[in-house]
């Protein structure tokens, strides 16, 4: 692997750009990745990582990557709340915008609230949206914002059922020949009987 498949970036110059990428790689690092990024660093920057501005950084980026705090906690068992609450309801659940309503708002757009929304619903929500319970565009939406890779670009489903339903199954003009076809011989059955009748009191009549 190069250097930058190792830190996760395109080729590039920016020294401040390839700093960040080796921190964040950094974050989740064990011993020998640590050491396969510190010589990416090298490689790149043609120089050691500083250990001072890299702890500096991580500070900087330590709100994100801290445990969820009490009101964190608060903001998940809401959102969970409110997204059990809405599959009680059938209509609105498929309804990709009151997913986002409820989903993108701050702060329950933070990533790390985020990512223990999705760890909390996904037993529940994910089996669902990979079975057809929520439409299409809510199981994509779910996709992507909680990274499911297995609900990302689903098909549409529901064009055939909705063809199958309309032109073919109503009763239309080629209904018709089979009923006036059966009419005439009606009609004319119905003549015959009259005159059969008309004979047979004439008959009776002429008999007295």
């Amino acid at each position: 692997m190069t250097c930058w498949e190792i830190l996760g970036i395109e080729p590039t110059t920016d020294q401040h750009r390839i700093r960040q990428a080796y921190e964040q790689q950094m974050k989740f690092a064990s011993g020998d990745e640590a050491a396969r990024l510190d010589q990416a660093f090298r490689d790149a920057t043609g120089q050691a990582p500083a250990p001072a501005p890299t702890e500096e950084r991580r500070e900087q980026s330590a709100p994100e990557a801290r445990p969820l705090d009490g009101n964190d906690g608060q903001v998940v068992r809401e959102v969970v709340l409110q997204i059990k609450a809405l599959l009680n309801d059938s209509r609105r659940s498929q309804d990709v915008g009151i997913w986002q309503a409820i989903l993108c708002e701050p702060p329950a757009d933070q990533e790390p609230v985020r990512a223990e929304i999705a760890r909390q619903l996904e037993p529940q929500i994910r089996p669902m949206a990979e079975n057809g319970s929520l439409s299409s565009s809510v199981a994509n939406f779910l996709g992507n914002w909680f990274e499911w890779s297995s609900l990302q670009g689903l098909a549409e489903p529901r064009e055939t059922a909705i063809d199958d339903d309309s032109p073919d199954n109503f009763p239309g003009e080629a209904d018709q020949p089979p009923q006036l076809v059966n009419f005439w011989p009606a009609v004319i059955g119905w003549i015959v009987g009259l005159a059969v009748l008309a004979m047979l009191f004439g008959g009776m009549g002429g008999g007295g």
